[in-house]
């Protein structure tokens, strides 16, 4: 079953490494074969990455996009991961990281990221 992108007018999107931009309509990709996609709401930018969640997302964002689980960007996941952990200040967010973690140790680096959102928008409703 393929992959259907609705994408918006000018919506950049990465297939497997290779950054995409839809034309000036709306347009509709069907990808036939597994690939590594992700859209433009989902990339995190270097720069952006100011939180213990936004450098474990960017870090396991690398191994997605990269198509690596092992040697360097796994490295980084896991020191982000660990890092990640130690900030922790509740059992539930310990749970939470840990669920991110055996998604990555799997190589479920999709379903990891997913996760790894969720915490950065907590994160991002929590006052400072």
């Amino acid at each position: 079953m393929p992959l259907k992108l609705s994408l918006k007018p000018g919506e950049t999107f990465v297939v497997n490494g290779a950054v995409v931009r839809n034309g000036d309509r709306r347009g509709v990709l069907l990808l036939e074969n597994r690939a590594r996609v992700l859209r433009e709401k989902d990339i995190l930018r270097p720069a952006d990455a100011t939180t213990q969640a936004g450098r474990t997302y960017f870090a396991i964002m690398q191994m997605y996009l990269l198509g690596e689980v092992d040697g360097p960007a796994y490295a980084q996941a896991a020191e982000a991961l660990a890092g990640l952990l130690a900030a922790c200040e509740c059992e539930e967010d310990r749970e939470a990281v840990l669920e991110v973690s055996a998604d990555v140790a799997s190589s479920q680096l999709y379903r990891a990221l997913s996760r790894c959102r969720k915490m950065m928008l907590a994160d991002a409703r929590e006052p400072a």
